[in-house]
């Protein structure tokens, strides 16, 4: 069923690229005028510009010459950088993976507690705080977030820095901190909600009711039951791992991060087919790695799903 599921994920990807690559494509502007300007140019070197880059070439071939350069490992070159595509992703993707991984710690540091203690104390203060704070997570938006946070914690009170990556080391990951927090807020919110709801169905169950009637301490019931609700809170948080990818654009936008949010962003203007089509298809690849290895934990969290095999 892994190989079903590797094939079934190898088509999808082909589909995406082709969708992909047909929106740009299809999209208004000229790489031409982009990569040229607005100064006077001659007929030879706008002929000159669309020969070294194939533009006119049929669509089909320009889009096959790309996906067997990428199944190659040859990604091409960006028009916009003149650079090879993947020294350009090469040289950005440390700094969105480190950002995306402290605001993934925080999220499931923060809102796995946080769902358990709503769930057990259901009802009270802090179940009705948990939900506010889950409602304004999901509801606000990833920009409007790291302004507020920026005017709060950059301005009016100047703890952190206003933008940028720092110089390295632990000067970036100071400089990440609130980036994180602007992401880890939306991420959180899901993941704690998702261990509420997952907490609150393992509770009422009568393996629970049996437990507490044998006088296992409250932490102990808990635990058992935590490690019950495990699968649907691991492949939730699996799964809005996607989250990130949007959120990451308008996170290194808002802050002034040199990532692959605005490296998509400034190729997405540019209509630098190039890059956005590679980059588009790396993420894909990605959540659908992320998504396999969902899978896989149902098998060493369940002993169950271990017999059953891998769900379809």
């Amino acid at each position: 069923m892994l190989a079903v599921r590797v094939l079934g994920m190898l088509g999808v990807l082909l589909v995406l690229s082709f969708i992909v690559f047909s929106l740009m494509y299809l999209a208004p502007g000229d790489i031409v005028k982009n990569l040229l300007g607005n100064r006077p140019s001659s007929p030879e070197a706008v002929a000159a510009v669309r020969a070294q880059y194939h533009l006119d070439d049929p669509f089909l071939v320009q889009y096959v010459r790309w996906l067997g350069g990428f199944v190659t490992g040859d990604l091409g070159e960006s028009i916009r950088l003149q650079t090879p595509v993947a020294d350009a992703i090469a040289s950005r993707v440390g700094l969105t993976a480190l950002l995306c991984g402290i605001a993934f710690v925080i999220a499931l540091v923060v809102a796995i507690p946080l769902g358990v203690r709503s769930a057990v104390r259901a009802g009270g203060a802090s179940d009705r705080t948990a939900s506010a704070l889950a409602v304004v997570g999901l509801s606000a938006p990833t920009f409007a977030v790291g302004l507020l946070l920026l005017y709060v914690f950059a301005y009016y009170v100047p703890v952190f820095p206003v933008y940028g990556a720092g110089s390295g080391g632990l000067d970036t990951l100071w400089h990440l901190i609130l980036p994180a927090i602007t992401l880890a807020l939306g991420l959180g919110a899901i993941i704690l909600k998702l261990t509420r709801t997952a907490m609150l169905r393992e509770l009422e169950t009568d393996y629970v009711t049996s437990a507490r009637a044998r006088g296992l301490s409250e932490r102990s019931v808990q635990r058992i039951a935590l490690r019950n609700a495990a699968i649907p809170i691991v492949t939730g948080a699996s799964l809005v791992l996607t989250f990130l990818v949007g959120g990451t654009v308008l996170a290194e936008t808002t802050f002034a991060l040199p990532g692959l949010g605005t490296l998509l962003q400034d190729s997405v203007l540019f209509k630098d087919i190039a890059v956005v089509q590679s980059l588009t298809l790396l993420v894909a690849i990605v959540i659908a790695v992320i998504a396999l290895l969902a899978d896989i934990a149902y098998i060493l969290l369940d002993p169950r799903v271990r017999e059953r095999g891998v769900p379809a």
